[in-house]
């Protein structure tokens, strides 16, 4: 619950004797759009993160103009005359943020904001003057982690309410490489959609996909964010001579890359149910893990028994197993007489238990989950393949497992292609016709 703490015994006073004129009707933050700003390093990207020059073939000048600023938008909604809420826009999606103290800080006599993301374990605190926010963005999960925060009333406009003409229409599907200097650079499929100067898309790789990203192109520059309480995306980028793209990638302030990208139609990852793998020789798939009220539970538990079942190897610190698991939880929802079963084995990145299993809790009631999640260990993936060991390995959060009601693995797959995506259709399309596949069967003894 919010609790509001605003007005001072003198300022009623004064109100009562008619002599005091409130300068807005609200009682929090002004109602209507903010343009908010996490201020991350502003020393700029090398073109090698090693700092080292690269090969001709792909040397650049990439000029990076938000001197590391990666902005966001949202808008304050009032439910009541008193209460209120945040929406945080990215592209399509709206984040709705309810978790909310406002008040005045006795301390220092001014108006203090608190925003919670309780189901990432994270936070924006910050001071309110003058409908300018200022403070910090903290996340709880990494040591000594904060970035700062300001924010804006009134301004609408992510990156620039500039109308530069574009160079290029870029929508489309491009062929990504990040790190494509490093020994072990990895492939994404970039999707954009352009209309003017605004700018929206995803990245998607074999892991799962940067979510909603939500910006501009000013001539021949692209910039794209986003930032949903657990992770913050800067994507910037520079269309070439030839037509193709190269430019830097940020994840908060501890992360930076380069990325370069050729249009291509025709490109594809691999099959997603192609990357993980049940180790030779194993045919029954079992595990046994603790539920936050320290309740061993097993797959073969007789209440799973005879049952499909799907397997949720995730995180409540991931964006990309937050969407599965609520696509999972609509399609529970739409089907209340299937036999089906889900089950949630979370890899947590605290090493005290009693904090993993505190986020387990909150992810559990702020998702309105009907199925059990378990603490599986640390999000480290080499713990994760010795927590499983019947699989090859643990590539990626999400990877959902389907077992049928004999307890055989029968399909295995390796990330989460979420809304944001142009592939989520064909993932709901196929999840569907393995679940009838799959109930369809009988028991055998």
């Amino acid at each position: 619950m919010k609790k509001m703490f605003l007005f001072s015994m003198l300022a009623a006073l004064a109100t009562l004797a008619g002599c005091f004129v409130m300068p807005h009707p609200y009682t929090g933050l002004a109602p209507g759009p903010w343009r908010a700003v996490l201020k991350l390093d502003p020393k700029p990207i090398t073109p090698n993160p090693k700092g080292e020059p690269l090969p001709e073939k792909v040397n650049y000048e990439f000029e990076e103009v938000t001197e590391g600023e990666l902005p966001f938008l949202f808008e304050v909604v009032y439910d009541s005359e008193t209460d209120f809420h945040l929406d945080i826009i990215n592209g399509e999606e709206r984040i709705r943020v309810d978790d909310i103290t406002f008040g005045r800080d006795i301390r220092t006599a001014k108006d203090t904001i608190l925003i919670r993301f309780p189901v990432f374990d994270s936070y924006i605190s910050a001071i309110v003057e003058s409908n300018i926010m200022e403070g910090l963005w903290v996340v709880n999960y990494r040591e000594n982690y904060s970035i700062p925060f300001v924010a804006y009333f009134g301004k609408d406009y992510r990156f620039s309410s500039l109308k530069k003409e574009p160079v290029a229409d870029i929508s489309g599907r491009w062929e990504t490489t990040f790190e494509p200097e490093d020994e072990d650079p990895y492939k994404a499929v970039g999707e954009f959609t352009q209309s003017g100067n605004r700018l929206s898309g995803t990245f998607l790789t074999e892991t799962g996909d940067y979510r909603y990203l939500e910006g501009t192109i000013q001539a021949d520059k692209i910039y794209l964010s986003t930032f949903d309480g657990a992770h913050a995306f800067l994507f910037e980028g520079k269309i070439l001579n030839d037509g193709s793209m190269i430019g830097s990638f940020r994840s908060g302030s501890h992360f930076r890359s380069v990325w370069e990208a050729r249009r291509n139609s025709e490109f594809a990852l691999s099959n997603p149910d192609s990357l993980t793998h049940l180790m030779p020789g194993v045919t029954d798939f079992n595990f046994s893990f603790p539920n936050p009220d320290g309740k061993m539970v097993s797959l073969s538990d007789p209440a799973y028994q005879g049952k499909v079942k799907l397997v949720q190897i995730m995180g409540t610190w991931c964006p990309n197993c937050r969407d599965e698991t609520h696509f999972l939880k609509e399609y529970l929802d739409a089907h209340p007489d299937q036999d089906l079963a889900v089950i949630g084995l979370s890899f947590e990145r605290y090493d005290d238990e009693s904090r993993s299993m505190a986020a387990i809790r909150t992810f559990r009631e702020k998702m309105a989950l009907p199925y059990e999640v378990l603490l599986a260990g640390n999000y480290n993936k080499g713990d994760a393949a010795v927590r499983l060991p019947m699989l090859d390995r643990v590539m990626s959060y999400p990877t959902l497992i389907f077992v049928d009601r004999n307890n055989r693995v029968r399909r295995i797959h390796t990330g989460f292609s979420g809304p944001a995506t142009k592939e989520y259709e064909s993932f709901k399309a196929g999840f569907q016709k393995t679940i009838e596949q799959l109930t369809g069967e009988q028991t055998t003894q």
